[in-house]
C-alpha cells in the first residue's frame, strides 16, 4: 500500500505517473477496496496540494525573464479561473489539464481549506470510479 500512496502523490503532481493501474492491480490481488481508495485518495491529494504551494510559492518570481508564463498567459489563465472559479478543481483529478488547476489555485490564492475540501472530493470520486470499473470489468481476469 505504501508504493501505492507514492505512486498517487507522484501522479497528482507535474511529473508523469498514472495511480490508477496500481490501484486496479492491488483490488485483482484482493486488497480491501476501502483501504485502496482511502490510501490512493490520500496519495493524490496531497500530491495535488503540492501544485498548490509550487503556484503560490512560483508567484514571488513573477516578473522575472525566466518565469514560465508571461503576464498576458498569466492575466489569461487568471479571466479563465475567474470564469470557472474554484469549482474548476473538480476537474483536477483530469489527465494533462488537472495538474495546472491546482497549480493556479495556488498562483491565485485559493484559500487552502477550499483547495483542500475541492481537491479531496475530486480525487476521491475518481478513485470510487476506478475501483467500480475494477469490479465491473477486471473481476473474471483477476481469478
Amino acid at each position: 500500500m505504501l508504493m501505492l500512496f507514492l505512486v498517487a502523490l507522484a501522479s497528482a503532481t507535474l511529473l508523469p505517473g498514472g495511480s490508477e493501474v496500481w490501484l486496479a492491480r492491488l483490488w485483482c490481488l484482493e486488497q480491501p477496496a476501502q483501504a485502496l481508495w482511502a490510501v490512493a485518495t490520500v496519495g493524490n491529494t496531497l500530491g495535488s496540494l503540492v501544485n498548490v504551494a509550487l503556484g503560490r510559492y512560483a508567484r514571488h518570481f513573477e516578473g522575472r525573464r525566466w518565469f514560465p508564463a508571461s503576464r498576458q498567459g498569466l492575466a489569461l489563465a487568471e479571466r479563465w479561473y475567474l470564469r470557472f472559479g474554484e469549482w474548476s478543481l473538480l476537474a483536477s483529478w483530469v489527465p494533462v489539464v488537472g495538474d495546472p488547476l491546482t497549480v493556479l489555485a495556488g498562483v491565485l490564492r485559493l484559500p487552502w481549506w477550499r483547495a483542500i475540501l475541492l481537491i479531496t472530493l475530486a480525487k476521491a470520486a475518481r478513485y470510487a470510479l476506478v475501483l467500480w470499473l475494477a469490479e465491473a470489468w477486471l473481476a473474471p481476469l483477476c481469478q
